[in-house]
């Protein structure tokens, strides 16, 4: 039974157009992802559907736990087929979850195959991909996917090894790095000292002030910007702005690191002073810097025991974020240092603000310089979608929105952008068709091509 036509999610002749005509064939800047370089750089190949798609994908594990799968079948010992077969019996439940169409969508796009998938098709479909994917690797399906860039998300102390082989061996797909200080800033999180450790190897000289640990990470940033770095990211639980001095915020970090007690105070106050920091250095290089908030990490402390971090526990927070990211946006402005800023709120209540904040900062570096990053995770659905692209319509300017991304550790998932690119069709084309834009087909095909691709393009300098 065919599932997917090719006119799915597109209501309307003008959708059909826009999408057929103008978005479908547009390259992919997936400029923010969780993809690991040395699985590009050395090609790597899958032996079966189950190491592509179920391997690190916390979505699809969400939906097997809440279908009482035991953890063996999801991130335990169990054969890949056996967890295969456990993931089939889970999806034809999940109706409305995006994850349906993203499935049925990579399956299509990358398999040929237009079925569904269930219990009494899963060895059907596991016996299609496995041989599929005997031709298949991770670059192929990169290329295959018509991706022109992508943004990995790396830690500052890397040495970037494989970004640099994969520049020298000219791969057609810009790979480019992205600076992820978190572990530098979360000075009341377990691990601070280790990692102080370990930025101090890297840098090579003694980190026992405030001063220098802003110089480390002064440092790193250069060496990121040497090798192609355009973004940062921050994943912040919520956005804090306290002040302190320059004696107060040494004391709270000597502290740290001869293992005292951290207070919530404490932690803002040197957390604002590097990410102030971090936001001159990044507007320095003409990176971006991506914050994403309101974030409720590990709240299963048992499972967070057992499994880790980045498991499938984590959840929308509600967080009063407001106050204190003008206060963040207004200091690095004052200065003239404010970057390029891309905002992302897991609570989906959040999207109104941002947008309204967005034109207090804006700028004349690029057009949409204060961006509304795209429906983030939990968002990441049809009507997550289609309200932030409606909130940012209303409130800002859609047409110069920079567009989807995947956020992903799968190489399947560039299918995300075919979804986004199919829902912001139908609502442009939905608008036109209720006489609510001209329809200048030719005009509303060039914002579409903007938002997809060309807009991006222009952000990251790419």
């Amino acid at each position: 039974m065919k599932f997917l036509t090719d006119d799915f999610l597109l209501s309307n002749n003008t959708a059909k157009t826009l999408y057929h005509e103008y978005a479908k064939n547009m390259p992919i800047l997936d400029y923010h992802c969780h993809i690991d370089p040395k699985e590009i750089y050395e090609d790597r190949k899958f032996e079966n559907i189950t190491q592509v798609w179920l391997g690190g994908d916390h979505y699809k594990w969400r939906i097997m736990r809440s279908n009482g799968i035991d953890e063996e079948f999801i991130t335990g010992g169990a054969a890949d087929y056996d967890k295969f077969l456990k993931f089939a019996e889970c999806l034809p439940r999940a109706i409305g979850n995006p994850m349906y169409h993203w499935c049925h969508l990579e399956l299509k796009n990358y398999f040929g195959y237009d079925g569904v998938l269930n219990p009494e098709t899963a060895k059907t479909v596991w016996d299609i991909t496995k041989e599929k994917l005997k031709t298949m690797s991770a670059r192929s399906l990169i290329l295959s996917s018509n991706v022109a860039m992508i943004g990995t998300t790396d830690d500052p102390c890397s040495d970037l090894y494989y970004h640099k082989k994969l520049r020298e061996e000219d791969f057609s797909v810009k790979v480019c790095p992205s600076f992820r200080p978190d572990p530098a800033l979360n000075i009341h999180k377990a691990g601070f000292i280790d990692y102080i450790k370990k930025l101090t190897d890297t840098v090579g000289f003694q980190i026992e002030t405030v001063d220098d640990v802003k110089r480390a990470i002064s440092e790193r940033i250069k060496f990121f910007d040497e090798n192609g770095c355009r973004a940062a990211d921050h994943g912040l639980d919520y956005v804090m702005y306290r002040e302190a001095d320059k004696n107060e915020l040494d004391a709270i970090l000597k502290s740290a690191l001869s293992g005292g007690e951290i207070t919530k105070e404490q932690s803002e106050k040197y957390a604002t002073e590097l990410l102030l920091h971090c936001g001159r250095e990044y507007a320095k290089y003409g990176w971006v810097i991506q914050l994403h908030f309101s974030c409720m990490r590990n709240p299963n402390s048992r499972r967070f025991l057992s499994l880790g971090a980045d498991t499938g526990f984590d959840c929308m927070a509600v967080t009063d974020s407001c106050a204190a990211l003008y206060k963040v946006m207004d200091a690095l402005e004052s200065d003239n240092k404010l970057p390029k800023t891309i905002l992302y709120s897991l609570n989906p209540a959040d999207d109104e603000w941002l947008d309204t904040l967005l034109g207090a900062f804006q700028g004349t570096e690029v057009a949409g310089k204060i961006q509304h990053g795209s429906a983030w995770w939990f968002n990441d659905n049809k009507t997550g979608m289609i309200k932030q692209l409606t909130s940012l319509a209303n409130l800002s300017v859609l047409g110069n929105f920079i567009g989807m991304l995947t956020d992903s550790r799968s190489f399947l998932s560039y299918a995300r952008h075919e979804y986004f690119r199919r829902i912001l069709c139908n609502l442009i084309g939905t608008w036109i068709e209720n006489g609510e834009y001209p329809a200048d087909i030719e005009f509303a095909g060039s914002l579409v091509k903007d938002i997809c691709t060309n807009n991006a393009k222009k952000y990251f300098n790419i």
